[in-house]
């Protein structure tokens, strides 16, 4: 059985993995659709600080930037930020960044904040944004390059250089927040909204 109702197809503006996976696991049918956008340069731009702010406008410029070209369409717009204090994690650029990151946040608390927004005709109609803390064990240098070299190349597609899917649980001792919030995407306010509109069957 199809949930979705809307005239047009649904449209994640987005290529993560993690985020097609929870769609596709909610049932809705829908099309992936990368953002162009110069994400750094409009954060630069914005002069924001705070993390779940700038994941918000992230994800609104994303849903807007895909929306242009698609009109009629509800295009779903998503971003990650990760804070430990006052400091902003971007995605690694590659080993020697995600072994920094990860001494960094060793022993530590860190949140990540998942924004969602869908922009429809070009204009935001909904938008979200959900925090998860999450505490990483002390690790030993030995531990983490261990983890490094069993994680590969997966360590720079997102930011804090760990999926918490995969071999990244290993980091961690205690998570707080839930699970669609950590892989990227707040489901549980996204789906509320679509049924307030009438756009999924349940």
């Amino acid at each position: 059985m199809a949930l979705w109702r809307g005239k047009s197809q649904l449209i994640l503006a987005s290529q993560s993995g993690a985020r097609k996976m929870l769609l596709k696991n909610a049932g809705l049918a829908f099309e992936a659709v990368t953002a162009d956008i110069d994400e750094r340069g409009i954060q630069a731009a914005s002069k924001l600080s705070n993390p779940r702010e700038i994941g918000l406008l992230l994800a609104r410029e994303k849903a807007k930037a895909v929306s242009a070209n698609r009109p009629g369409s509800y295009v779903i717009g998503a971003d990650q930020t990760l804070a430990l204090g006052n400091r902003l994690f971007n995605k690694p650029a590659g080993r020697d960044q995600a072994l920094a990151q990860l001494r960094d946040l060793a022993g530590h608390s860190h949140e990540l904040n998942s924004a969602v927004a869908v922009a429809h005709d070009g204009k935001i109609v909904f938008e979200d944004v959900s925090v998860a803390r999450m505490t990483m064990r002390p690790m030993s240098e030995a531990g983490l390059s261990t983890y490094l070299d069993a994680a590969g190349d997966a360590v720079t597609t997102s930011v804090g250089a760990y999926q918490l899917e995969g071999l990244g649980i290993h980091l961690f001792e205690r998570i707080e927040g839930d699970h669609f919030t950590i892989l990227g995407l707040p489901l549980l306010p996204l789906l509320a909204f679509l049924r307030r509109e009438q756009l999924i069957a349940v």
